[in-house]
């Protein structure tokens, strides 16, 4: 069950770093993606990255962008930290504990960034691979923190 632990913990960083990083959370058709950190307008063929505001977005909502990126990011560190732990045949329960408090920071700032995407008006709009891969890793990371926090004193 530690392999499987340890799998888990780094197919969950990968994952959140994947959608945090590279993969966007939606596309305005051939145009434009829209991710965490920021935006790539595309036109003949070049995409530069360009800010979140000419979407309409509000300064709030940029916020809440970043903090969904940086939460994915440190729950993806505390994962691999899990799994390096759990690899040394150790029980990380201080680290587990951490990893489910930024899951729940996760939850709450993802939500809300995708609750209030101010593009949802646009007729090409459409949800990208980051979001998925998001709640992807938020569930596996959640089946990690309470796997490692139910384990026997002794390994």
């Amino acid at each position: 069950m530690r392999w499987l632990t340890i799998a888990i913990a780094l197919v969950s960083a990968l994952a959140f770093a994947m959608s945090v990083q590279g993969g966007r959370w939606w596309t305005i058709g051939d145009v434009a993606e829209v991710g965490p950190f920021g935006t790539n307008r595309c036109f003949g063929g070049e995409c530069e990255p360009a800010p979140m505001l000419w979407l309409g977005a509000s300064d709030r909502w940029v916020r809440f962008g970043t903090a969904t990126g940086a939460a994915g990011l440190l729950c993806g560190v505390l994962l691999i930290v899990v799994a390096a732990a759990l690899a040394a045949k150790r029980i990380p329960r201080l680290v587990a504990k951490s990893v489910a408090v930024s899951l729940a920071t996760a939850v709450i700032a993802g939500s809300v960034f995708v609750v209030q995407y101010p593009g949802a008006h646009l007729a090409e709009s459409s949800f990208g691979r980051g979001v998925l891969l998001y709640a992807i890793a938020i569930a596996l990371g959640a089946f990690v923190a309470v796997s490692v926090l139910r384990t026997a004193k002794s390994p």
